[in-house]
């Protein structure tokens, strides 16, 4: 970079709460994985990242803190492949440290990105991530990269603040008081003393798990977050289900409603909300009241409240003009309030599909995110699907038991961990 180039860009609406949201194992880091076949080659990693960093500037950039909001400022900085040593989902973002928000490591056969969450949500990294690991194998198989299908939109739409392109300010918003208001349930659990994330790979046949949604007269995402409130009500106890209700939380991709080549945070939530009392060992009736759920908030009119609300939060004329000094204890609270109206997350990435010249070169993907409660990440390729389980405490029952579920579905589970290692069928 040049300084003719140097640039700074506001955070997007979706991201102004997270810089004062990271404490504990929470770090507001998501990773992406790549499972090869082949062990991975460091050197020409390298070349890879060096040939695909230019072609996304955004990324370039360190967190600044501002008079009035937090910012993102471009920097000269050499983004250097390691092999991967730290804890998964270690911090990325230190107050007063001018470094980038992303590290690539390897592993063996695994390729991982790290990016904390300021800079992109998952889809919008995922597009860097494919274009690294695709110019990757072009090297490693001699393969011009002309040849394979490239990213075509500019460094400009790259960059573009979804968020800002789309916000109408007399649009309805989500009432995101009555959400944080919400006191959800949460897993019983100690925290890890080291403030270590818990993370659990659970890869099942994609074509087996279809087949099951299709079974249960579903849809993907609908079993997904049946069978997580299932697999928390069974390690409630009766007086936890009479306490509060098991709320998840469920993002949604805005560009399938709204059209851009951004790269940076641009997401929806929706809000699945189930009382325990009403289990009555039977996963059906879950499945039943998930899917009315799910089809009455995810249209586009109910999804893009989410956006006006992130939107509106930005663009308050009071809040602008509150110095941040005074402002981050407010958003603070803000984020503490929405992590206690909330049991988990589930995100379903949508399904990945690579160039047919690399595609047998790949076994898998796995995603991952930081969470204080627990987080779930799916990603499906090919006949793989990854259920990327994090969770902040030492006890991984939960977890467990949604691989029992699995199991008794007829599914063969393959599990992994960064605690152990074992496989089942």
């Amino acid at each position: 970079m040049n300084e003719n180039s140097h640039r700074w860009y506001d955070l997007d609406n979706a991201a102004i709460i997270i810089p004062g949201s990271v404490r504990g194992c929470d770090t507001r880091v998501f990773r992406l994985v790549c499972q090869l076949k082949e062990e991975v080659n460091p050197e020409i990693l390298q070349r890879a990242l060096d040939d695909t960093v230019p072609e996304f500037p955004y990324f370039s950039v360190a967190l600044r803190k501002g008079l009035f909001w937090y910012y993102l400022d471009s920097i000269n900085a050499h983004a250097e492949v390691e092999e991967d040593h730290l804890t998964p989902l270690a911090q990325l973002y230190r107050p007063g440290e001018r470094t980038l928000l992303y590290r690539v490591t390897y592993y063996r056969n695994r390729i991982n990105l790290e990016m904390f969450h300021v800079l992109a949500d998952g889809t919008g990294a995922f597009i860097f991530f494919r274009r690294l690991i695709v110019r990757y194998l072009c090297l490693v198989h001699g393969m011009e990269i002309g040849t394979m299908e490239t990213e075509v939109s500019s460094h400009e739409e790259k960059s573009e603040d979804a968020f800002a392109q789309y916000y109408h300010r007399e649009s309805k918003r989500s009432d995101w008081k009555k959400t944080t208001k919400t006191k959800a349930y949460h897993i019983q659990g100690d925290p890890d003393p080291n403030q270590r994330s818990h993370l659990m790979e659970i890869t099942v046949s994609a074509k087996a798990f279809v087949d099951l949604a299709h079974a249960y007269n579903t849809k993907v995402g609908v079993l997904i977050t049946a069978m997580v409130i299932e697999s928390i009500v069974k390690g409630m106890s009766v007086h936890d289900r009479q306490k509060k209700p098991v709320v998840i939380s469920v993002p949604v991709n805005l560009r399938q409603y709204f059209p851009t080549e951004s790269v940076r945070n641009f997401y929806g939530l929706i809000y699945v909300r189930y009382d325990a009392l009403k289990y009555d060992g039977h996963i059906e009736p879950i499945i039943e009241e998930v899917k009315q759920q799910f089809a009455a908030q995810l249209k586009k009119e109910d999804v893009s409240k989410t956006m006006n609300s992130f939107s509106a939060l930005a663009g308050n004329y009071a809040v602008k003009l509150v110095p941040i000094l005074f402002k981050e204890p407010t958003l603070g609270i803000a984020s503490s309030r929405s992590h206690a109206g909330v049991t988990g997350s589930v995100s379903n990435l949508e399904r990945i599909s690579m160039p047919e010249a690399v595609a047998d070169d790949i076994d898998h993907f796995a995603a991952f995110m930081s969470s204080i409660n627990f987080q779930l990440t799916i990603a499906s390729y090919r006949d793989a699907m990854v259920f990327g389980f994090v969770c902040g405490m030492s006890d991984t029952r939960m977890m467990l038991e949604f691989c029992r579920s699995l199991r008794k579905h007829g599914l063969s589970v393959k599990l992994a961990t960064n605690d152990f290692e074992k496989e089942g069928g």
